[in-house]
């Protein structure tokens, strides 16, 4: 094997070595092929400027003469063959882009807070924020349009100015913070002392609204069954003092758990009136489930255990029983004033059940007015339970046998489980947060996919939070080019179009951004607070809306 004529200097293209073997001969490829680069390359700045690095030539067009022999002697010449290879720049793109700029883990510099939060947070005062710069803001709440804020950097500067330095500032707020302590653990003096002053503030102050909810709605309901049945017990009490009687015993039992789960429905109507505050934003109408649930507990522990134990007493060990005429009268009376507050809450619970466009079961079963729900669910067990006991005391007027009256005792006692049963489901259902009504939520999906700002909504939840208040949330998917539009209709085209030829350098460009970009974001922030308030005008039970961008 031996290459010729192949010095290292020349570039070959072709068949270079050769291989003689007897009478053949053979040509192997050479593996030094002519190169050519010719590269511009051009590099941006951040100040748009562009530079040349230069360009290299390299040319591989070289002749060349290669003699092979073959067999006799014969040569074969290729000399003089020139090839010329066209100039073919190889182009590289360079991108150019913006220093990335590293905020760190916290970045609070361009923050805003409000003035309270900076008087509290910084120990200032008002009048030391009327030095600084006030930046107006889209508001956050239904009643204002627009606030002031202030630029975090600035307060704290301020705060530095006043204090002196860090460590003055942190003793300030620890003094705060142990004065607050303290008057928390003197609340209970302090209540005493407004107690005190009650008349004064009573004077001044505008009249509650929670007695005001006791002469209509589900307070009157509950203030008349508690008038009722406390009559009721009293009147059953002496009634079973008389006479001995078993059933009569668990209609007063029955009378006196009626009573005190009503009292407690009271409490529970006027706590749930209770302005929301730091500790409960959403308020308190939670109180009504809760008092229902607990009514619920009652009945099934005072009345139907207590109903239960007088019957089994009474079948172990039975006893005569004394005249029954005192107990049948009590009896009537009773049946005649439950059936009458029995009617009261059927009036209400069909007036209110009418308003929401649902059926008197359906608004019961979905215990939408939990209190008037326990009313009617107890009158209606009351006057069962009457008739119940009517029937097994003649039952044993008649044929003399004390055991009827237990049985009565026993089913009295077994009405009121039933309806302590119904009454914790319905309750735990809806402390629990259950979904609002498929029809109802097909329309507030329709009424947010109409609007030509959003593309789509997933992740759809709307949840009952008690007393006709519904929580909406959704994840949304906005169309920016409709955002940008909007944006838009609302600016000087001309001047816009002025702005961006004026544009020569990046720094000009990404100022540009900055600002049509911080605006267009506040325009998708006024676009979401249209479509919240929209969801709110359009169904009132609705309270609270929370929609994502996606």
């Amino acid at each position: 094997l031996r290459c010729r004529d192949a010095p290292l200097p020349r570039a070959c293209h072709g068949w270079q070595a050769s291989m003689k073997a007897g009478s053949l001969s053979y040509v192997l490829p050479c593996s030094r092929l002519p190169v050519q680069l010719v590269s511009q390359v051009r590099v941006y700045t951040s100040n748009g400027q562009k530079k040349d690095l230069g360009s290299e030539d390299a040319k591989g067009s070289v002749p060349e003469e290669t003699s092979h022999k073959l067999g006799t002697g014969q040569d074969t010449t290729n000399a003089g063959q020139k090839q010329s290879f066209l100039k073919e720049p190889i182009q590289v793109k360079v991108k150019a882009v913006l220093k990335k700029r590293e905020y760190g883990p916290k970045y609070t510099q361009n923050n805003f807070i409000t003035g309270v939060r900076a008087i509290n947070e910084f120990c200032l005062k008002s009048s030391d924020l009327d030095q600084l710069r006030k930046i107006r803001r889209r508001s956050p709440h239904d009643d204002t349009e627009t606030f002031t804020v202030y630029l975090r950097s600035d307060v704290e500067a301020k705060s530095l100015e006043v204090w002196g330095s860090p460590e003055a500032l942190a003793r300030e707020r620890k003094r705060r913070k142990e004065a607050e302590i303290k008057y928390r653990e003197n609340l209970f003096r302090n209540q005493r002392l407004l107690w005190e002053y009650k008349e004064f503030f009573g004077n001044t102050k505008p009249r509650s609204s929670a007695a005001a909810m006791f002469f209509k709605g589900p307070g009157k309901v509950v203030m008349v069954a508690i008038c009722i049945n406390g009559l009721n017990f009293f009147f059953k009490l002496l009634a079973w003092v008389y006479t001995g009687s078993a059933s009569m015993f668990s209609e007063a039992i029955h009378s006196l758990a009626d009573t005190c789960n009503q009292a407690l429905l009271a409490l529970g109507i006027s706590q749930s009136a209770r302005t929301p505050d730091p500790s409960h934003p959403y308020g308190f109408t939670n109180m009504r489930y809760i008092a229902s649930l607990i009514s619920g507990v009652g009945i099934f522990m005072m009345g139907a255990g207590l109903s239960w134990y007088h019957g089994v007493i009474g079948l172990l060990h039975p006893h005569p029983i004394e005249s029954l005429l005192w107990a049948y009268c009590i009896l009537a009376g009773s049946l005649v004033s439950e059936g009458a507050t029995l009617l009261v809450a059927i009036n209400e619970i069909r007036r209110s059940a009418r308003a929401k466009g649902l059926s008197f079961y359906q608004y019961v079963v979905q215990s939408r007015d939990p209190s008037t729900n326990v009313v009617l669910l107890e009158d209606a067990a009351a006057v069962l339970s009457v008739a119940v006991a009517a029937t097994c005391m003649g039952l044993t007027s008649l044929t003399g046998n004390p055991y009827y009256d237990s049985v009565g005792s026993l089913g009295v006692g077994t009405l009121l489980g039933t309806v302590s049963a119904f009454l914790i489901y319905t309750n735990t259902e809806a402390l629990l947060g259950r979904s609002i009504q498929p029809e109802q939520l097909q329309r507030l999906t329709e009424l947010l996919e109409s609007d030509p700002v959003v593309r789509a909504i997933h992740d759809v939840k709307a949840t009952d939070m008690g007393m006709s208040k519904v929580r909406f949330k959704a994840e949304v998917d906005f169309d920016g080019r409709v955002v940008t539009r909007s944006y838009l209709e609302k600016q000087d085209i001309e001047q816009l179009l002025q702005e961006i030829q004026q544009v020569k350098t990046l720094e000009e460009l990404e100022a540009f951004m900055l600002k049509h970009g911080e605006n267009i974001i506040d325009t998708l922030g006024a676009e979401v607070d249209r479509l919240e308030k929209d969801l709110k005008q359009r169904n009132p039970d609705v309270r609270h809306v929370d929609l994502e961008i996606l």
